[in-house]
């Protein structure tokens, strides 16, 4: 089992390193588009309460919108309605 650790912690600092090395300019817009991802998805669970549409914000979902921004909004609807 502690490998598994070992194992994660080096995929964890592969993937730090690999985004580290990417421009400045695309790290800036994967986290705007991050961050309006986020807010959009914030908004509609806030909005869809009133009309009985409320978004699970589970590690998933998260990391679609955060991957995505607004299209993975759009993904986690559709899996909502669909699941």
């Amino acid at each position: 089992m502690e490998y598994l650790g070992f194992l994660v912690a080096i995929i964890v600092l592969f993937l730090i390193l690999k985004i580290l090395s990417l421009p400045l300019k695309i790290i800036i817009k994967l986290m705007l588009n991050a961050l309006i991802g986020g807010a959009v998805l914030f908004f509609l669970n806030i909005v869809g309460a009133r009309f009985g549409l409320i978004i699970d914000i589970n590690w998933i979902s998260t990391l679609l919108v955060g991957f995505f921004g607004v299209p993975g909004v759009i993904l986690v609807l559709i899996f909502q309605f669909l699941l």
